[in-house]
């Protein structure tokens, strides 16, 4: 790459030499009147001379300016002392981050490029090129709040989660996570496991790179019913069942994987205190059952009555097997068989009876029962509803599902809604704005969800949030029958609002002291045909100017929202006012319908 030819500075003191003596005419020029903020520094670290987009970076006049000191206006002084070293030693400076401190006090995120330039070895001055990059750093720490929501919403789930990367290493766990494996385990560091050790289920020392997560990653599937059992820093072990998932981009790429771990130490204490139990407990709430060689009830405790609706005289004395659906009635001899060879039936899951005729699923364990010679003459059962652990284990798959769904969809509006705004953003600068404000459209439409715990918001609501920034946002007149849309309809419409908000305050009626917004709509139709209509109409205003074709907002208006909601949009443009209509299936956009996304 070419440099501009060196500058002689000229010491600042010397009255008799103007610095544009000591500059050829061709860097004075790319010097004054280029783009890029550039100064020139002298040896001990004086501003020499500033171009005019230095100081209309920071809003000095060149009185202020020139002469002082660099580090006057660092916040960070630091840092450059640190990079005023580095030059003398004849380092170059790339791109190095900094803070400004602009003339209003403000702070101006900026990457420096700089170089020295020495005579006989000796730095005479450094020469810096400033890039203003505030807005993107705004839209950073905007995209970071967005990620800090959805980690919010993990980090309350009352499970083990935690997420890899493609290769395996760890980005992300809840606080859940981080209590059962009994460490912190390190971002960006370790793989696969958030545990300290582990081992499969029969004892033996289980590699990480062999875990269940490893097997998802590699195999590009989920991983299931593979129990293990880890060990903590502190010597403690505990058993779990891992359920590593894959995660997929748009394009069905791997991106990483997400799992959630269930601690099984209760369900293991509880299977060894029962191998442990030698009598009936009658105060316990599992049901607890005796029974004879010929299935015959021996003993029934408040827990069965509870359980299976009899009383201990209506069951004592009668055949277990009254408690076995019809297709299930080969359980008993099977059990019977195992419990005369004196061995014990493991915990198992199946489905039993009650007096009504209801069936509900339980877990039986069921054991030898001896005299006191040793003797097998019966077995103790030990029942346990579990209706409701089933229903817990639904509720969390359907949580994990939905939540990744909700990350996921919003990725994937906030990824298109880049895509396509730098399809149509002729400069860095005018794409920063643009995402920055239709990422904030975003934000505004899904406050609206997560307040109503994700049902969905009226269309009013909606209106009124996304038209809140705008200027003159009162004149929007609202006219239609209640509705509550669905949190998919929120999003594209939330969106289509702001881009028809956004061209008015540029345009239409927002942008001037005339003209009337009015948002209407109807239903149409009966039953499965019902339709939803609305219309977005601007009257008496300024002259409209398109928003352009083939421009985001008109490919949001006119394709995008209505095929969110399975319906079509027309858009146009009349001498006063801008006129947008959609029209889509009812079930497209209520939120009362059910998996409405």
């Amino acid at each position: 790459m070419n440099e501009p030819p060196q500058a002689n500075v000229v010491a600042l003191n010397n009255p008799g030499v103007s610095l544009e003596d000591s500059l050829d005419f061709d860097y004075r020029d790319f010097f004054e009147n280029g783009a890029v903020a550039l100064h020139l520094i002298s040896a001990e670290g004086f501003i020499l001379h500033a171009n005019k987009a230095e100081l209309n970076l920071l809003g000095y006049p060149a009185e202020d300016y020139v002469g002082r000191h660099i580090a006057d206006f660092y916040p960070d002084r630091d840092m450059i002392d640190n990079i005023l070293s580095r030059l003398t030693r004849g380092e170059n400076i790339a791109r190095h981050p900094a803070r400004l401190r602009a003339c209003d006090g403000s702070i101006k995120h900026v990457e420096i490029t700089s170089s020295g330039h020495f005579r006989d070895g000796k730095l005479v001055n450094t020469r810096c090129f400033t890039v203003d990059v505030t807005d993107l750093e705004r839209t950073r720490t905007e995209l970071r709040q967005q990620d800090n929501t959805y980690h919010q919403i993990l980090d309350g789930l009352p499970v083990a989660i935690y997420t890899t990367d493609q290769q395996g290493t760890i980005t992300y766990y809840n606080r859940a996570a981080a209590d059962m494996a009994g460490r912190e385990p390190a971002i960006g560091k370790d793989k696969w496991c958030v545990t300290f050790k582990l081992f499969t289920a029969d004892g033996k020392e289980l590699p990480h790179d062999e875990c269940p997560m490893a097997i998802a990653l590699k195999e590009n599937r989920p991983v299931r019913n593979q129990q293990a059992v880890a060990q903590r820093p502190d010597g403690s072990f505990f058993p779990f069942l891992p359920h590593p998932t894959p995660l997929r981009d748009e394009h069905g790429n791997l991106i990483g994987a997400v799992n959630m771990l269930l601690d099984l130490t209760d369900r293991q204490r509880a299977e060894e205190a029962r191998q442990h139990l030698s009598a009936i407990v009658e105060s316990s709430f599992d049901a607890i059952v005796s029974k004879d060689l010929n299935t015959i009830i021996k003993s029934w405790n408040q827990g069965a009555e509870r359980l299976f609706g009899y009383t201990a005289d209506e069951a004592i004395g009668q055949s277990v097997t009254m408690l076995i659906p019809h297709n299930h009635q080969d359980e008993e001899p099977r059990i019977l068989e195992r419990i005369r060879r004196g061995e014990r039936v493991d915990t198992y899951e199946t489905i039993r009876q009650r007096k009504d005729g209801s069936l509900m699923p339980v877990s039986l364990t069921i054991s030898p029962v001896r005299n006191a010679t040793g003797q097998i003459v019966g077995a103790s059962k030990i029942a346990r509803d579990i209706t409701s652990a089933r229903e817990s284990a639904q509720r969390i798959r359907m949580l994990m599902r939905e939540v990744n769904h909700r990350v996921k969809n919003q990725y994937s509006v906030i990824l298109s809604m880049i895509r396509e705004t730098n399809k149509r953003s002729e400069t860095p600068k005018e794409f920063e704005s643009q995402v920055r404000e239709r990422i904030m459209a975003l934000s505004r439409s899904h406050d609206l969800l997560v307040s109503a715990d994700w049902k969905g918001a009226s269309i009013n609501e909606l209106l009124a949030a996304q038209a809140q920034p705008f200027p003159r946002g009162e004149v929007i007149e609202m006219s239609g029958p209640s509705l509550v849309l669905g949190p998919n309809a929120v999003q594209y419409l939330g969106i289509a609002f702001h881009e028809l908000a956004t061209n008015s305050a540029k345009y239409g009626v927002l942008s001037g002291d005339d003209g009337q917004i009015s948002v209407t709509w109807t239903i149409t139709g009966s039953g499965a045909s019902r339709r939803f209509h609305l219309t977005w109409a601007e009257t008496d205003g300024p002259h409209v100017q398109t928003i352009g074709q083939g421009g985001f907002g008109t490919v949001v208006l006119k394709r995008v929202a209505p095929a969110a909601v399975g319906g079509q949009g027309n858009l146009e443009y009349g001498p006063h006012g801008i006129t947008w209509s959609l029209e889509a299936p009812l079930a497209g956009v209520d939120g009362s319908v059910p998996n409405q996304h």
